[in-house]
């Protein structure tokens, strides 16, 4: 379902790693895990790359969010407004409620203020692409997508999700709760930098140890990623944690950070796997991630704020 008007040559134009500062919004389901979370601070902390004009929360479901994706979008939304706290931040005119259903069909979006918002910011007149960084199930994106196909031409999705073009299963959890909204971010024609899991973010570990050395005692904020890192396992006898959502903005700051290729846009199948056509337009995927030097700057971050 290629809907997208960009001839192959603006995509790969669009794919190129971003120079300088970029204009950018965050689509997070914060209260799913806890790697969100340090994703949010390193955004909000990196202004010297990063001008964030929203924060939409993403929805999930599972055993932190039993009742649903709604009941997911909404912890979520309040977790972020804990983090901007922490912060020292208004969410006012900054944070919006995004989904609080799954895509139900391929051309009926989900409407939310998310939506509304992304819609209008990327149809403003701009020299440079919006940046969607998308570390969550990606239904706000897609509705958005749906919504106003001519956004298409105007943004730049990083997206979280999924696992390895040559990997599988492809779906993973970011995946498979919305099938058709990821289905659709590699069918559009939209210019998507893929973030794999599997063999990618997986190596983004951390360790309470670590965090005890380099984030916990640094303001409000380090103590709060330092307890939610402590609370999420009942034993760290030799055990790290992924943090994987720290990702996207560590290769946006510094794309040496992480290698990247360009490929065909796979098909994502119904089983969950991935199908290959090489006359697909392109995207771009990330293969490696430098992991200390991610951390390095999220902790020098961390600790250059706490001195504030």
């Amino acid at each position: 379902m290629l809907i997208s008007k960009l001839n192959e040559a603006q995509r790969l134009a669009l794919l190129e790693p971003p120079a300088g500062k970029i204009r950018m919004v965050l689509d997070t389901d914060t209260y799913n895990e806890i790697d969100d979370q340090f994703a949010v601070v390193y955004v909000l902390l990196s202004p010297e790359k990063f001008e964030v004009e929203a924060i939409y929360a993403a929805p999930f479901a599972g055993h932190k969010a039993p009742g649903g994706p709604g009941e997911g979008m909404q912890k979520s939304y309040e977790e972020i407004l804990r983090l901007l706290k922490h912060l020292g931040r208004s969410p006012e005119g900054f944070v919006f409620k995004g989904s609080t259903a799954w895509l139900s069909a391929p051309d009926r979006p989900v409407q939310s203020p998310a939506v509304t918002d992304l819609i209008a910011r990327a149809r403003q007149e701009r020299d440079t692409p919006l940046y969607v960084v998308a570390i969550g199930a990606i239904t706000n994106i897609a509705s958005a997508i749906l919504a106003a196909p001519d956004i298409i031409d105007k943004i730049v999705v990083v997206w979280l999700g999924g696992n390895p073009h040559y990997w599988h299963p492809a779906a993973e959890y970011n995946v498979y709760q919305d099938m058709l909204s990821s289905q659709l971010m590699f069918d559009s024609g939209v210019a998507l930098v893929h973030v794999p899991c599997i063999n990618v973010t997986e190596h983004l570990r951390t360790t309470q140890a670590e965090l005890a050395l380099f984030v916990k005692g640094r303001g409000d904020i380090g103590d709060y990623l330092f307890q939610i890192f402590s609370d999420y396992y009942p034993d760290h006898y030799a055990r790290s944690k992924e943090i994987w959502d720290i990702g996207p903005p560590g290769w946006l700051i510094n794309p040496a950070w992480a290698s990247s290729t360009l490929i065909h846009s796979p098909i994502l199948t119904t089983e969950k796997s991935w199908s290959h056509n090489p006359q697909r337009h392109f995207i771009r995927e990330l293969l490696t991630v430098d992991r200390d030097a991610i951390f390095g700057d999220l902790f020098e971050k961390i600790e250059a704020f706490s001195r504030r």
